[in-house]
């Protein structure tokens, strides 16, 4: 169990340092996220974009559990998304919300994701209508 929560956390490391030459150390080539084949490249497209719009995106792990080979992780950001995100009119406010995030490994690498994000909680922070 030490070894899989050593090996998210540096999965994480990887994502905070933008270095993407070795996101297939983490992720598999085969890898879907929420039930969608993306494989690596797509995995690292959704990264890459993520960045483009976030520039001051960091994963913070806040709850970590792991039960091989699954790991479950809430991730907290602070960040302040460029224009629209999640569908709303961010437009480069700072905003605080959770990511709740299931992760499948086999062989030491991500396979699945499964993940939802506290829309809600941007929501309540942005001004009304």
């Amino acid at each position: 169990m030490t070894d899989l929560a050593a090996r998210y956390r540096a999965y994480i490391d990887c994502l905070n340092r933008q270095d993407w030459a070795r996101l297939g150390d983490f992720v598999d080539d085969s890898a879907r996220h929420n039930g969608r084949p993306f494989g690596l490249a797509g995995y690292r497209a959704m990264l890459e974009q993520d960045f483009r719009d976030i520039p001051d995106l960091r994963f913070t792990i806040g709850l970590l559990a792991c039960d091989p080979p699954l790991v479950a992780a809430r991730l907290d950001f602070t960040c302040s998304p460029k224009g629209r995100f999640l569908g709303l009119e961010v437009n480069g406010r700072t905003v605080s919300f959770s990511e709740n995030v299931f992760y499948e490994f086999q062989g030491g690498r991500i396979v699945q994701v499964w993940s939802v994000l506290d829309k809600t909680a941007i929501e309540a922070q942005l001004p009304a209508d």
